[in-house]
């Protein structure tokens, strides 16, 4: 079975992504903190372990690591996009007041349900938020 790092390498291989020590750490950090970082956050977070990341060098490694499908930006509202590893099909949940971010499993929406509402428009992706108090502030 490989290792978590021999996994994470491996990944930057198979998209074709030059592995950096800063790519490095940023995916290492999205997959073991599934918590739809900000930019922000993920710099202060790698920079706490080896300050040598810019926060232009966070960014342009997300950014790159977006259109490569190593992780995903996420829109969820508020003033930042936010950056997750999980790369497979779900929803999120955002809390109102805290504006946690939590991922709900992917369910199908009826093909027929979906054609009625788009008429003639052309779908490229379905994005659902669903947004609400989480337990923790209600």
């Amino acid at each position: 079975m490989p290792t978590p790092r021999a996994r994470i390498l491996d990944s930057f291989r198979q998209v074709g992504v030059r592995c950096t020590v800063q790519r490095y750490a940023i995916l290492e950090y999205l997959q073991l903190n599934p918590t739809h970082p900000t930019a922000e956050q993920v710099h202060e977070a790698i920079n706490r372990k080896d300050p040598r990341a810019s926060l232009a060098t966070v960014y342009k490694a997300l950014h790159a690591m977006a259109r490569a499908g190593l992780v995903r930006e996420l829109d969820l509202g508020g003033d930042a996009v936010r950056f997750e590893a999980k790369t497979e099909r779900h929803y999120h949940y955002v809390c109102e007041r805290c504006r946690k971010a939590e991922d709900i499993a992917w369910f199908e929406i009826p093909k027929g349900l979906l054609a009625a509402a788009l008429g003639s428009r052309k779908m490229r992706s379905c994005e659902v938020l669903i947004r609400g108090i989480c337990r923790a502030c209600a």
